[in-house]
């Protein structure tokens, strides 16, 4: 039977299953560095970098012709809602939301780099989930987004112990003394060796740091970076530090009686932070008990238990974000919110039929929620700027039954990307101020633009924010495509996407022989990473707003090529006042080298 006119249309076909992800860029078939450089895809337990791979795919956009409040967008946008329920209705009830851990396969994704509709544990199920999951979604031109995911042991195994409160047993424990960078703090000296030989024009290394944590077997996470003034703050396992943006002399550390289980992307105005930690030592503690930390000082404030707001409050995780003085906690159908500065609670969940349950924070406090129907498998999601001190919705925006919220690419200008699970598409769609459906991304057709969307497992606590590889400003949304692995070197480009439209602007490729990706801006020109390879350090370069070609901001000098190459599992990389910060997102807890293992590595001019 032929739908109605002006109904979505099918999709044009499932992708195909992508091929296996290959070396890191530059890479020979038997690289000579030890450990794989940024965004090569990892043995299990290690996080895939932003680069995976994909075939290109065709579906028609989500928003299809249809008339009212999804606007009027053109053709050619990423796969459609289905045309009404899926199988057989359900009982009432809150749905949960099918993906429960940021970045995770798509329904009949597996891990490693099986496509969509290949078998697996992972098919949108909540239960118990023993692999850590990092997902690179693939924005295909004229096409529909997919995802491909990699994963491993879990990184978050407690380690065994005593049995502790709710609250945890001890009090965080701050350092003895504020070092405040001058060169005499205990900080790790930086190898004079580093800058020996450096070149005319090469960066100079500021400092770098190595682990001085006894982790796990399976590691951990390094969350951050924070900048408060001139302090940079990292956190790993069951400490948080403060480290001269200058020198790397640490000035001060938090030490946590249990593991850190979920951090914000941002601080508040004036520097702190609140932080979750896991509420004992034990394989049932769960991710509940939440920690304010002033990073200008070091020093550790209220500590509170977040409290069940019914019986299927099930707090195991949680996601936290920070917007102005009020810290978000969500989790799977609900969510409360706490003042910054003291803890109180400000709201919760909200009455009715629909439930926020993570969020973005920073200029703007972003929230999705979840609403009540009476089929599990199509939600109907909305998105929602909400007033950080009442909770109040300043704007509601409803996308077709189907569709679900998964990330902000941006708060300010609103960029968020969508999932259709039962069609196994996504979509990025822009957002005016006011709520209003702005555009949606569009490549040019061949082109498959990527994002980077990693994150810890996570079984009930939600995110929206946490993605990396993009950067925006007012008018204008930059991705890089995935790599083109076609020639005799990887490369591949950056698309500048017109936010009032959603159709490219302009396309820059990358250096000969060079993979980018965004980091950010700065001064209005575009801030992007390239890649060491095996035998060529990384570089900070800009592209003007205009497009045209790319210039070297900052290269990294080539007698660190090799430590640059090593830095485990992808990185964090941050260019802010002169210095480039290199932070990897992930490091091993292998007895025989875990302090010998490189946790920051800044350059300066």
């Amino acid at each position: 039977q032929a739908p109605a006119a002006g109904s979505p249309q099918p999709p044009a076909g499932p992708p195909q299953t992508p091929p296996p992800g290959g070396p890191a860029y530059g890479y020979p078939q038997t690289p000579p560095a030890p450990q794989p450089g940024y965004g090569y895809p990892q043995a299990p337990g290690q996080a895939p970098g932003p680069y995976g791979q994909q075939p290109p795919g065709q579906a028609p956009g989500p928003y299809g012709q249809q008339p009212g409040p999804y606007g009027q967008p053109g053709p050619g946008g990423y796969g459609q809602p289905a045309p009404g329920p899926y199988g057989q209705p359900t009982q009432p009830g809150y749905g949960y939301p099918q993906q429960q851990y940021p970045g995770a396969p798509a329904p009949g994704g597996t891990g490693g780099t099986g496509g969509p509709g290949s078998g697996g544990p992972f098919k949108g199920k909540t239960g118990v989930l023993a692999a850590a999951a990092v997902a690179v979604v693939l924005l295909v031109g004229a096409g529909a987004w997919y995802v491909v995911s990699d994963s491993g042991d879990d990184p978050k195994k407690p380690v065994a112990g005593p049995s502790e409160d709710a609250k945890g047993s001890e009090a965080p424990t701050a350092s003895p003394s504020v070092d405040e960078g001058d060169g005499t703090g205990d900080g790790r000296e930086t190898d004079d060796d580093l800058n020996a030989g450096r070149k005319p024009g090469e960066a100079k290394v500021a400092w770098l740091q190595k682990n001085e944590v006894d982790l796990p077997r399976n590691g951990d996470e390094i969350r951050g970076p924070w900048f408060v003034g001139d302090t940079v703050v990292t956190a790993l396992y069951r400490g948080i530090s403060g480290y001269s943006v200058a020198d790397g002399k640490k000035k001060w550390t938090v030490a946590l009686p249990a593991d850190i289980c979920a951090t914000p992307n941002t601080t508040s105005p004036d520097g702190k932070i609140v932080i979750g930690i896991q509420n004992g030592t034990t394989d049932r503690s769960t991710c509940s008990v939440m920690q304010m930390i002033d990073l200008n000082t070091g020093k550790a404030g209220w500590k509170s238990e977040v409290k069940k707001s019914g019986a299927f409050d099930l707090i195991s995780d949680i996601g936290l974000a920070i917007s102005g003085n009020t810290v978000t906690a969500g989790r799977t159908s609900y969510s409360s919110a706490y003042r910054v500065s003291d803890g109180k609670q400000l709201f919760g969940t909200p009455a009715g039929n629909c439930r926020t349950f993570a969020f973005a924070g920073g200029p703007k406090l972003i929230a999705a929620a979840n609403c009540r129907n009476d089929d599990v498998d199509n939600p109907q999601h909305q998105l929602q700027e909400l007033d950080p001190v009442t909770g109040k919705a300043k704007w509601t925006y409803e996308p077709p039954r189907g569709w679900e919220i998964k990330k902000t690419y941006s708060v300010s200008p609103l960029v968020v990307s969508l999932e259709n699970k039962k069609k196994k598409q996504w979509s990025v769609a822009a957002f005016t101020d006011n709520g209003k459906l702005r555009s949606q991304m569009s490549p040019a057709k061949g082109d498959q633009v990527v994002a980077n969307c990693g994150g810890l497992l996570s079984i009930f606590g939600q995110q929206l924010e946490g993605c990396s590889g993009v950067a925006a400003d007012a008018n204008t949304f930059y991705m890089a495509t995935k790599t083109d692995t076609t020639g005799s070197d990887r490369t591949n480009k950056v698309v500048a996407f017109d936010l009032n439209t959603g159709k490219p602007k302009w396309t820059v490729p990358a250096p000969a022989g060079r993979t980018v990706s965004p980091i950010g801006m700065d001064g209005g020109k575009v801030l992007l990473y390239a890649e060491p390879r095996y035998d060529k350090p990384g570089a900070i370069l800009t592209i003007p707003p205009t497009g045209g070609s790319t210039s070297v901001l900052l290269q990294h000098p080539e007698g660190t090529n090799r430590i640059e190459n090593s830095l485990f599992g992808g990185l964090n990389t941050v260019y802010r006042d002169g210095r480039s910060f290199l932070f990897p997102k992930r490091i091993t807890g292998r007895d025989d080298g875990e302090m010998e293992q490189t946790t920051a590595l800044v350059f300066s001019k």
